[in-house]
């Protein structure tokens, strides 16, 4: 299996400083965005320490198979379904753990949207409102779902386009990493096909262009992975740019 992949991230035009970050890791096939949450550099520290803590997990499982893991396993899900969850849910410890003890941390948190590519499977963990999108064939879907007010609403069905356009709480997230002591990790795995692209962001691009724009960007760029994740980036910010803008693009170039 032969990954593709390509990632930025951008202030915007109207924070002074940048609570994303993200993460490109081919040597594990694994692939995260993070939106940190809190007042000053907090939601930065946040977002790298869980970049950070997954990467290491991963490393430290690369080099030691035989590695205590801090949780146990999980036996309706499969190795390396836990893996991932398992690494995100350290991420979430650490992350509370530094927001108890240093008073500048407080309540600080942070989204993960992360993929993890192994035998012929793409493994999707996430907490919050960062995306996971794909794009085959021409066909263009979002494959998470948002941990949000507004998502919840949503899924009860009673809402008109009119008001989740103009909801006026698009900002609150009912699940983030260090924000409790634990936390429940969504993990979902697919069947991977030759072609596909997997697009991670942040709110900054879902929350400032329509899905039906990213696609259009997404077709018109075709296999040029770089090229989309630029013009991703530019059309949050032409937008308006209300908010850090983070994409990651990571294409399956053959299996």
């Amino acid at each position: 299996m032969r990954i593709e992949y390509a990632g930025q991230t951008d202030v915007g035009r109207s924070r002074d400083h940048n609570e994303d970050a993200y993460l490109l890791a081919p040597e594990s096939d694994l692939f995260i965005v993070a939106d940190g949450l809190g007042g000053h550099a907090a939601g930065e520290v946040a977002s790298a320490m869980a970049v950070k803590e997954i990467a290491g997990f991963f490393q430290a499982t690369d080099a030691d198979g035989e590695l205590t893991w801090p949780f146990k396993m999980d036996r309706s899900q499969s190795y390396d379904e836990n893996r991932l969850g398992t690494a995100i849910k350290l991420a979430n410890s650490k992350i509370h753990a530094h927001s108890l003890s240093d008073p500048n941390c407080k309540r600080m948190g942070s989204t993960i949207v992360s993929v993890y590519f192994r035998k012929g499977k793409a493994i999707f963990g996430h907490v919050g409102d960062s995306r996971a999108y794909l794009w085959r064939g021409g066909e263009f879907s979002q494959v998470t779902e948002d941990h949000s007010l507004l998502a919840q609403f949503i899924r009860q069905g009673n809402m008109t386009p009119e008001e989740i356009e103009n909801f006026p709480h698009k900002n609150v997230i009912l699940r983030a990493l260090g924000q409790n002591d634990s936390v429940e990790v969504e993990l979902q795995s697919h069947d991977i096909q030759s072609g596909d692209i997997y697009l991670l962001c942040s709110d900054g691009l879902s929350g400032m262009i329509t899905d039906a724009h990213i696609a259009q960007i997404m077709e018109s760029f075709g296999d040029d992975i770089e090229g989309a994740t630029r013009e991703l980036v530019d059309a949050a910010n032409m937008a308006g740019g209300k908010d850090n803008v983070t994409v990651v693009l990571a294409r399956v170039a053959e299996l």
